[in-house]
């Protein structure tokens, strides 16, 4: 009997080990959901198609239909407080509720044009954008909306705002290339564009006045963009996952997470950085189709919604029992990129069993150095990089591993790798 235990205790234990951190919660719709707003761990609001409004007040454990009044699709929702949000959707639909969303009150837009987010920054002071460079803000809570001059006629998909006068908006022409990014430091009188010309933008996430992130289209490898500095200089960042980042969430400067969709592959992904979008780790999810929006309210508590009723759900950053239990490498190990072939990007692990001087660097068939990925001291552990070669011809490239391990006797560790860039 105490072997059986021990057996069954054991398989248990594997299975915790084995399982993703992401479970996928009970909707009760089978309609595409877009937007999701969380005031606290507990408590939530998810939008979607048909004018479908979805409430938890225990961590989605259930999800109740609301009464939204309306068939529209809902694209966006941002509650201030547990009671206190604020709806958009198609045809310049505005919805409001004061009471958890036991009622929500049509409020006049001005606009048929549709809406696609929403940013409160207190229970007065919000901004909406839409089709065609619609921008409308209320200081009074949604009783009166003006239109702003965006000065651009691109659709805006994302806005985000760290407080009553400074925020961004991010949006897409439509065509490849024809991304946009626009910051106002006055509560929207003035709207100076920072970015345009590149990828398609549909999200945008700011955590103070220095940092942010803005998603979107990644065909062309740059599905991120990123600033320290409140805008003055975006830097694309590569995901190393190809298709459509339609939402972002970040909780502070370095901890965030972006939901990805193959729409061709019916498929969605979630990504995750804790360095401020160095790199993006391809998180362990249940199989469901696209994933169009994302909430985090801290570092481990978050929500992803997507098509055909998903909702997915985190208390601890979409982090696996295997990622944060297994053992320490025992020996110097570089691993095959994947994918091989690639384009433009990869990604490869490497172990080092004791703290070491680690050096990795990409050559070309020639031998020629192309670009050093790491040179630096690195503690005992197992990595995983992400190497792009968007500026770079077809062809075969070697990845090579050195370590000078510290403190050990021991000699170098030398590995070299071949993989393929075909595009």
């Amino acid at each position: 009997m105490k072997t059986f235990l021990r057996i069954l205790f054991f398989l248990l234990l594997i299975t915790q080990i084995c399982f993703a951190q992401w479970y996928q919660q009970t909707s009760g719709t089978v309609y595409d959901l877009y937007g999701v707003s969380f005031t606290d761990a507990n408590t939530g609001t998810v939008v979607g198609q048909h004018g479908k409004i979805l409430r938890t007040t225990n961590n989605g454990t259930n999800w109740i239909a609301q009464v939204s009044g309306t068939t529209n699709i809902l694209y966006g929702v941002c509650f201030t407080n547990a009671n206190i949000g604020t709806v958009v959707g198609a045809g310049g639909i505005i919805l409001r509720t004061t009471d958890g969303g036991q009622n929500w009150n049509s409020q006049t837009s001005g606009t048929t044009n549709n809406l696609f987010s929403v940013s409160f920054t207190d229970v007065n002071i919000g901004t909406v954008v839409g089709d065609v460079g619609t921008i409308l803000r209320t200081s009074n809570g949604g009783l009166n909306w003006t239109a702003q001059n965006s000065g651009t006629t691109i659709n805006l998909a994302g806005v985000s705002f760290i407080n009553a006068d400074i925020g961004w908006v991010a949006g897409n022409g439509g065509n490849i290339y024809s991304g946009i990014i626009l910051k106002t430091s006055n509560g929207g009188q003035d709207w100076t564009n920072q970015y345009s010309g590149g990828q398609n933008l549909y999200g945008i996430s700011f955590t103070d006045a220095n940092y942010g992130t803005a998603v979107g289209d990644n065909s062309s490898a740059s599905s991120t963009l990123r600033t320290a500095d409140g805008g003055q200089n975006w830097v694309p960042q590569f995901p190393g996952q190809i298709g459509y980042l339609f939402g972002v969430s970040f909780t502070d400067a370095n901890i965030g997470t972006a939901v990805l969709s193959k729409i061709i592959l019916n498929e969605g992904y979630i990504l995750r950085t804790t360095n401020g979008g160095t790199v993006w780790i391809l998180q362990s999810t249940p199989s469901v189709p696209p994933l169009r929006g994302v909430c985090f309210i801290d570092a481990n508590n978050g929500t992803a919604v997507g098509d055909q009723g998903t909702i997915l759900h985190t208390t601890n950053g979409g982090a696996t029992f295997l990622e944060e239990e297994t053992a320490p490498p025992t020996e110097f190990a570089l691993e095959q990129n994947y994918p091989n072939q690639f384009n433009p990007s990869t990604t490869f692990g490497y172990s080092i069993p004791n703290e070491s001087k680690v050096i990795i660097k990409v050559y070309d068939v020639l031998g020629k150095e192309i670009e050093t990925l790491v040179n630096e001291e690195k503690p005992i552990g197992s990595y995983e990089l992400t190497w792009s070669a968007a500026n770079l011809p077809s062809g075969v490239y070697f990845y090579q591993l050195k370590v000078y391990p510290a403190n050990s006797g021991a000699g170098s560790f030398v590995e070299t790798k071949k993989m393929i860039l075909l595009k």
